[in-house]
């Protein structure tokens, strides 16, 4: 069974960092994407940025230039470093892992961007 745990989310001030790490544990392929979707209230959940494991990445035109996504392979764990935060990024972030066909969430992390 795979499980995934996310970490690094907060309250910050517009302006501020803040980076997310997901950490993937169990039966783990090597090849696989790991990614970073957002979901706002009363917003349909959204892609953020992702990661294969042979190193292509991919970005939301809305985070493009701010975050940036990286993975530890060795670690399955996926980071994502967000710089420049706007109150437009407050969202429940969550990590998605997809492997042998099948499609993992993680429980999600708040992010808060105060003006």
């Amino acid at each position: 069974q795979v499980h995934l745990v996310e970490s690094g989310g907060g309250l910050v001030q517009a302006g501020e960092s803040l980076r997310l790490s997901c950490a993937a544990s169990g039966s783990i392929s090597r090849n696989n994407a790991m990614g970073w979707y957002r979901q706002a209230p009363g917003k349909q959940r959204e892609l953020v940025a992702t990661a294969t494991s042979g190193g292509s990445t991919n970005y939301a035109d809305s985070v493009k230039g701010r975050f940036t996504i990286s993975r530890d392979n060795a670690k399955n764990t996926v980071y994502l470093q967000m710089n420049s935060l706007k109150p437009e990024d407050t969202a429940v972030y969550y990590c998605k892992l997809v492997q042998l066909g099948r499609t993992l969430w993680g429980p999600g992390t708040q992010v808060t961007v105060s003006s």
